[in-house]
């Protein structure tokens, strides 16, 4: 599973990424002001969560850019906000319509995926001048391997995973532009760093609707810390860190995620604005 996924996107400079925003037509997502980290549950029972359905269909492509954008005194005012490149959705992307904020569970027999508990808090906001505005009904998916390195759902040469769907779900943002999941800290595999995916998409029954991936890194010391305890830990020492990954340097450092302890697991919260017009 060495050859995962090729970075794609164009991080643009601090000069080009203010001429996007200051553009009418520019579609592009941006960060927020840092939110509250929400409270891990722990211990969740294994049970049986249906899964729902919702058509989707290929939407554009929201422009992918890396710079900080600040209010300035000439034509334009902007919000203060981070812009986060898009980057490759990559391979093992299964479009289960799962929608549900604890991922852990595989539906087909109820089993949880062992690993820390990992609560993500996505909080969506659509750029509007010089504000970012809360998007409510964004869709948001979420998916990565577990502690073993294996996805769910594919067939790889390492393992074969059809008819499962572990560590896979999608949640749609509430009046707060906020999507919560729980899920387990990822473990690795050879070619890529720990990473997470995700999507983001509005009103994706629709093809005029808007469409956004990229993907979560990790801090290395945390999780040197993690991958030391079971069940992680049979999986040995990684074989790249996130200096070594090219994914990982297309995104600039800026889809880290700002990982605490939160009782016996971990909390993050993202930030993100779409401008959308």
């Amino acid at each position: 599973m060495d050859n995962d996924d090729l970075p794609i996107g164009k991080i643009l400079t601090r000069r080009e990424a203010l001429a996007l925003l200051g553009t009418i037509s520019a579609a592009a997502l941006a960060a927020c002001a840092p939110g509250q980290t929400p409270t891990a549950p722990t211990n969740v029972p294994a049970t049986k969560i249906p899964a729902t359905n919702a058509p989707t269909t290929a939407p554009s492509q929201i422009a992918p850019t890396v710079a900080q954008a600040t209010a300035t005194t000439a034509s334009a005012a902007l919000p203060s906000c981070i812009v986060r490149p898009e980057l490759t959705e990559g391979p093992y992307f299964v479009d289960e319509k799962l929608n549900r904020s604890d991922i852990r569970s595989d539906t087909s027999d109820g089993t949880v995926s062992p690993g820390a508990p990992l609560a993500l808090t996505v909080l969506v906001s659509q750029i509007n001048g010089s504000n970012c505005t809360t998007l409510p009904n964004a869709q948001v998916d979420v998916w990565h391997c577990d502690a073993a390195g294996v996805y769910s759902g594919v067939t790889d040469p390492g393992f074969n995973s059809q008819g499962s769907n572990f560590l896979r779900g999608y949640q749609t943002t509430d009046e707060n532009g906020m999507a919560k999941f729980v899920t387990i800290y990822p473990g690795w595999y050879r070619g890529r760093a720990v990473h997470i995916h995700f999507k983001i998409r509005t009103n994706p029954s629709d093809a005029n609707g808007h469409e956004f991936t990229s993907q979560w890194f990790f801090d290395e010391a945390l999780t040197d810390q993690v991958h030391a305890q079971p069940p992680y830990d049979v999986s040995g020492k990684r074989t790249l860190l996130n200096d070594g990954d090219g994914i990982f340097r297309q995104s600039g450092g800026q889809t880290m995620l700002d990982v605490s302890r939160n009782g016996d697991g971990y909390a993050a919260t993202f930030n993100i604005g779409l401008q959308l017009s």
